[in-house]
């Protein structure tokens, strides 16, 4: 391709222009000069050293004209060879269990984990991590890495966002770097709410839950996550920054610059449910039971603070109707926080942000997500949305009752042929 075109080459590029796709090689110019920018050379001696192709997860960007130089861009929207996916929706695994993404690896462009996802679900779960071959993060990290290759991000949560000691997170994003490379790890931050390094202990002892409400703190507590996926993102990691539940989240996670936000949906939608549900059985009975387990389930999640155990309950029924009223544009979806992120992306300055839709559950939210994003506002926006789930979540959406049925009929019809076909002469 390129000696009939007469592309000419620079000294010590042509092994790396041969791994190029002819297809992106025929938009140069004939007779142009050639040659390809440090990150490319970087690039493919990491992930391709072949040499035969360019690695998923880049696309192929182009700069001059006559002397054209040719770079990488790290790109999940992008497959081998700088092709683009077949969907500009993507899809993303929350699982650190290599075994669980060996069987989507195909399917995915990031796999996003946090402690309890690797801790409580895999490293120290018997029945996940299959007789203790996996000993701590590292070797899952690793693992992952080599099952999913080049073209998955891999968002890494920090192991204690309240250190105070900023040395140990950047080692501790090094360390991470070391396994996967910068160009796959995205640094997970998680906002903090009014959690103090020294009330953080709170949550550990005794009932876990914390004197004050989850609004009241100072604001070096309540922004300490959005300082640290700062300081990140102006050292260059990219930051997946997460634990986003409402709305009014998003455009104040969008100042950091963050390469992924998240709109977490089940949660949302439960609490807006039992909320609704005990306001509706007191206006129904007047009986001041459901006021008080209104006030035992605001405090047991957060709503309330433990110093609310005897709050009035006239101010519990206030204080649940606001909550409520705020959210009377809950669709019967219960979309309408992935929607308002959909819509804060649109209006950002951020074109290379995506929103991770997460945290489903259940016969109805994966199916929602879907009929979402092909409504007329959204369906040009694709391309700015992951979905992600757990790997067996995931795979239950490949199926349907008619698969069962038309595999029930195309077995019954191989198994009458079979009985027809006379048998070989002897």
């Amino acid at each position: 391709m390129i000696r009939e075109r007469q592309l000419r080459v620079e000294s010590g590029a042509s092994e790396y222009v041969h791994a190029v796709h002819p297809s992106i090689l025929a938009q140069v110019e004939t007779g142009s000069a050639v040659n390809v920018s440090a990150r490319f050379r970087e690039v493919v001696d990491l992930f391709e050293p072949k040499r035969e192709s360019t690695p998923a997860g880049f696309r192929v960007e182009t700069t001059g004209t006559h002397s054209v130089t040719l770079d990488l861009v790290r790109d999940i929207g992008y497959a081998r060879d700088g092709q683009r996916r077949p969907t500009s929706l993507l899809f993303s695994a929350d699982s650190a269990n290599p075994y669980e993404i060996a069987e989507c690896r195909d399917l995915i462009a990031n796999v996003t984990c946090n402690p309890g996802i690797v801790y409580d679900l895999f490293l120290n779960n018997p029945e996940a991590n299959v007789g203790g071959q996996f000993s701590d993060l590292n070797e899952v990290l690793q693992a992952i890495g080599d099952e999913v290759g080049p073209g998955c991000d891999i968002s890494v949560e920090l192991h204690d966002p309240y250190e105070q000691d900023f040395a140990k997170i950047l080692d501790e994003i090094q360390m991470y770097e070391d396994i996967l490379s910068r160009y796959r790890l995205v640094v997970k931050v998680p906002h903090t709410g009014a959690i103090s390094p020294s009330a953080s202990s709170q949550l550990l002892t005794g009932d876990g839950l914390l004197n004050n409400r989850y609004y009241d703190g100072s604001p070096e507590d309540l922004l300490r996550g959005h300082s640290l996926a700062h300081k990140l993102h102006e050292l260059g990691h990219r930051v997946n920054f997460t634990l986003m539940f409402e709305p009014y989240q998003t455009p104040l996670a969008l100042q950091i610059r963050p390469y992924f936000i998240n709109a977490f949906i089940r949660n949302r939608l439960s609490a807006t449910r039992r909320i609704s549900g005990l306001l509706a059985a007191f206006e129904a009975t007047e009986d001041s039971w459901f006021i008080r387990e209104l006030r035992q389930y605001l405090i047991a999640n957060h709503y309330l603070g433990k110093g609310d155990a005897e709050l009035d309950l006239l101010e519990t029924l206030s204080q649940a109707k606001r909550m409520v009223a705020y959210r009377h544009n809950e669709s019967s979806d219960g979309l309408d926080s992935a929607r308002a992120s959909v819509r804060w992306l649109r209006a950002s300055n951020l074109p290379d942000s995506r929103l991770i839709v997460c945290s489903l559950d259940g016969d109805t939210l994966f199916p929602m997500v879907m009929s979402m994003l092909v409504e007329p506002e959204f369906i040009d926006l694709q391309d700015r949305v992951l979905l992600t789930t757990d790997p067996r979540y995931l795979a239950r959406w490949a199926s349907s009752p008619h698969v069962i049925s038309y595999q029930q009929r195309f077995l019954k019809a191989c198994e009458g042929s079979v009985s027809r076909v006379p048998s070989s002469a002897s």
